[in-house]
């Protein structure tokens, strides 16, 4: 029963097909998991594989064709108020004409809280992502990286229960995406937020995750569950150089290869 009480997030037999006049696309196969409480959960697969289509449904933004969401216990059926979203494109997901703070501040118009209540959450949130100094400023006077520590402190602001995060630093150089992961393990270590989070690079999968579910080209499913067994904290010159590391990435490559070669097995001679 203890276990059962910790998963706060479970996903069973989610199935997503969207209808088409030239006939249906199955985006999603069948894919069920969990995630427990405070966990970092990881989904690892190819591009295009509908990594993101699924966590649009665990958001309760896309409606599945089949299967459930359950966050807490709840069945989804609609945007949930305990998640929140952080997106790979951060130049859309911010707002143009909103400074930092107001950025921040917008993630927050839901909750029911005195405004400077707002504020001093809003002011903590900045605090956190390294941007003290930069609350006047707009998204286009920002780097890539800062941008998306914005979205991440909007996220934070919001002090959901659960934070999905779709490839949120894939849109950065590497140095700056390095940067991003300590920033946002450092955070996660103290705030102690369950995150799911999408990408489909094995290392970053493996450095930032206590657990990793490979899944498949489109229509996806889950090939595997990884529990990945390196100590905490991580640091980038330390951790990715454990032997640990490299065997979990020899196992992992190995998988979406062979992956890679059915689905072209799968594909019509031309």
């Amino acid at each position: 029963m203890g276990e059962s009480a910790s998963i706060v997030l479970a996903v069973e037999h989610l199935r997503k097909v969207y209808k088409q006049k030239m006939g249906d696309t199955v985006a999603i196969g069948d894919i069920s998991l969990e995630v427990k409480k405070d966990e970092f959960v990881s989904i690892l697969g190819p591009s295009g594989c509908g990594k993101t289509t699924l966590l649009m449904c665990l958001a309760g933004l896309l409606t599945p064709s089949a299967g459930r969401v359950h966050i807490s216990g709840e069945v989804v059926s609609s945007p949930h108020p305990d998640v929140t979203l952080v997106f790979q494109d951060y130049s859309r997901s911010l707002y143009p004409w909103l400074s930092v703070s107001g950025n921040v501040l917008f993630g927050m118009r839901q909750r029911q809280m005195r405004p400077n209540e707002k504020m001093e959450r809003a002011r903590q949130a900045i605090a956190m992502v390294n941007l003290q100094g930069f609350e006047h400023h707009f998204p286009w006077q920002l780097s890539g990286g800062m941008q998306q520590r914005v979205a991440i402190a909007r996220a934070l602001a919001y002090d959901p229960a659960i934070i999905l995060m779709d490839e949120p630093f894939a849109s950065v150089d590497a140095q700056t995406r390095a940067g991003l992961q300590d920033s946002f393990l450092e955070i996660w270590s103290r705030q102690k937020k369950t995150v799911l989070f999408i990408t489909h690079d094995i290392e970053e999968a493996i450095y930032l995750s206590d657990r990793i579910y490979v899944i498949s080209n489109r229509p996806c499913r889950v090939i595997e569950c990884l529990n990945v067994n390196l100590d905490r904290p991580r640091r980038q010159s330390i951790t990715r150089q454990d032997p640990s590391f490299i065997e979990y990435w020899r196992h992992l490559f190995s998988i979406l290869e062979a992956e890679q070669a059915q689905e072209k097995q799968r594909e019509p001679l031309s």
